[in-house]
């Protein structure tokens, strides 16, 4: 939910349209938990759960073997995954059809914040993935969420996840 807030944040500034939401259900505390944000150039009527959505981005790769993170994924969509496994590791087990994209974002979580939270560090994967955004536009919504001793360590876990993407064309 704060990586879908935080782009949507970032999308605002901008001057796109932008919203951000996430789906409960009567799941326990802990429980994989399903965020939405919309971005657009112009105004957003809708206010559904996205069902063909351009991006998918997986923070947990243990649930891969629990839903079908692709369904309704657009045809030339992006499937981004945490996973400490190689692109290649992913793609023989799994042998998505869509663009996918990986990142060790536990490892560079552990390293720059020193816990194992990585929505900020998600971040950056989607905005190299996507290109929807630059990495300096997430530096205001990050600083206002988090204050400058958190948002600059944020922020260098955003950096590293967009140099350290890997993403095959």
């Amino acid at each position: 939910m704060t990586s879908a807030e935080l782009l949507a944040v970032a999308a605002i500034n901008k001057g796109m349209y932008a919203q951000a939401f996430p789906s409960f259900g009567p799941e326990r505390r802990g429980a994989p938990v399903v965020a939405f944000c919309r971005v657009d150039d112009k105004r957003i009527l809708a206010r559904a759960k996205v069902y063909e959505p351009d991006v998918v981005v997986v923070l947990d790769s243990g649930l891969l073997t629990i839903i079908d993170p692709v369904e309704g994924l657009k045809k030339d969509g992006i499937l981004i995954i945490n996973t400490k496994k190689s692109y290649e590791e992913i793609m023989n087990e799994c042998r998505f059809s869509c663009r996918v994209g990986t990142i060790n974002a536990d490892q560079i979580a552990r390293e720059e914040l020193g816990r194992v939270i990585v929505n900020t560090t998600m971040l950056g994967a989607v905005v190299r993935a996507t290109g929807l955004l630059g990495v300096e536009d997430l530096r205001g919504p990050l600083m206002e969420r988090f204050g400058p001793k958190l948002g600059e360590k944020n922020m260098k876990a955003l950096e590293r996840a967009y140099g350290e993407l890997v993403l095959k064309e």
